[in-house]
């Protein structure tokens, strides 16, 4: 079997062999400290974003998972800054994970992706579970244990999900195959959503199953040019035995409102975010030093070219209110987990698709920016700074954005609330 810290992506034209399974995450370990508040989960997440930055072009370049670092993750306490206070944990409000999320992916946009999935699970299951569970699951995860995802399926162009939840005399049991299961490869947990037949009527529930039982099959064959460290493959699941403590609501979940959805997009307003502020770095030292003016503009120095400076100001500004909309919508899903009805649910979702929507094109634009001004060295393959706009672009197809401005151009003028999704 392949050692999963070593492996790496080979391309070929037609007919690729099937990538081998990585091996499972190992055990967690009991000394994972718990971060208390919010000022030491943002001083972890900034110590750890310095950590992981000096090698993210390398491991971008040659496909290397980062195992290491995921596990530096885990021994760093910050899988379970999301865990409520009654439980355990930091209870960190939204402001304080988006922008802990924004510092990781400006140092490593890769890994930024890799906890998107676990925090959105813990949010599934602050919504719809049981004491016990929430319990059980949170004090895995305070011990270091990770959740990964399998919500997506490819093949079909209805957007159903097919993977069931089958329930037998003999035992529960979960059968199918899910593909861009972000996180899955480093997980212990994979939240899978499986749709069970109940009274004729079709009900999806996440099911959180072992990442080391009997019948799962992890398979790193995620090929997309951006996010290619996410593990953002597919699992296929063989009459995986389940236990029915591990299996929470989600379709009961999105009969009432909820900040499932708007809890999940914020974090991905906040990647992308971090993606644009990460090119933006890049930009800024590389002008100073190696790009050269243009030579109409009558200035010895590109860090004084009058038209290099008015795009990158676009650019800072651009992300900046990314920022600020990010924050702001933060504010209205806290509002909206204190007190959940179809208004509140309704603005923060609104508010988040606001920040979706700038922060998709600010760091498109950041991107794109750092070639045209650092100019034609910046494209050099020893520079690797295409990994920020291949990531950026590969991460903002996620949802189309253009759905994004027709639920805020609907709300704003016809007062008509946004839909609640679920796997998003």
């Amino acid at each position: 079997m392949t050692n999963a810290s070593t492996l790496t992506h080979t391309f070929v034209a037609a007919q690729p062999p099937r990538p081998p399974q990585p091996a499972p995450a190992p055990a967690s370990r009991t000394s994972v400290p718990v971060i208390r508040d919010v000022r030491q989960a943002l001083d972890v997440a900034r110590q750890f974003a310095r950590e992981i930055a000096a090698g993210a072009q390398a491991r971008d370049e040659a496909r290397v998972l980062p195992w290491r670092e995921v596990e530096q993750f885990s021994q760093s306490g910050l899988w379970g800054i999301t865990v409520p206070r009654e439980y355990g944990g930091a209870g960190v409000d939204t402001g304080t994970l988006t922008q802990a999320i924004g510092l990781i992916a400006a140092a490593d946009g890769n890994f930024g992706h890799i906890p998107q999935n676990h925090y959105y699970a813990l949010e599934v299951l602050r919504v719809g579970g049981t004491h016990e569970q929430k319990t059980f699951f949170y004090d895995r995860v305070l011990r270091g244990e990770r959740l990964g995802n399998a919500l997506a399926e490819i093949g079909h162009r209805d957007f159903k999900r097919r993977t069931q939840l089958v329930r037998e005399p003999g035992g529960w049991f979960v059968e199918g195959e899910k593909f861009y299961c972000t996180g899955a490869v480093y997980a212990h947990w994979i939240p899978t959503l499986a749709i069970a037949q109940e009274q004729e009527q079709p009900r999806a529930y996440l099911v959180f199953v072992p990442r080391n039982a009997p019948g799962v099959s992890v398979t790193d064959d995620w090929d997309g040019f951006g996010q290619r460290l996410t593990g953002s493959g597919s699992v296929q699941f063989h009459r995986v035995r389940v236990e029915p403590e591990w299996v929470v609501p989600f379709t009961a979940s999105f009969e009432r409102p909820t900040t499932i959805g708007p809890f999940a997009q914020i974090i991905h307003a906040a990647l992308d975010a971090g993606i644009g502020h990460g090119a933006l770095q890049a930009m800024l030292p590389f002008i100073r030093e190696r790009a050269r003016p243009w030579i109409d503009s009558g200035v010895d120095s590109a860090s004084q070219d009058p038209l290099l400076l008015e795009q990158v100001g676009n650019v800072h500004l651009r992300l900046r209110a990314a920022d600020a909309l990010i924050a702001r919508a933060a504010l209205t899903v806290d509002a909206a987990q204190r007190d959940s009805n179809e208004a509140s649910v309704a603005a923060a979702s609104v508010a988040v698709e606001q920040a979706k929507a700038l922060s998709t094109s600010a760091s498109l634009l950041a991107g794109t920016k750092l070639f045209e001004l650092a100019g034609t060295g910046a494209t050099l393959a020893g520079q690797g700074y295409d990994r920020f706009w291949r990531n950026a672009r590969t991460h903002t197809l996620h949802d189309p954005v253009r759905w994004k401005y027709h639920a805020v151009g609907n709300y704003v003028l016809n007062g008509v609330r946004p839909p609640r999704h679920g796997a998003i």
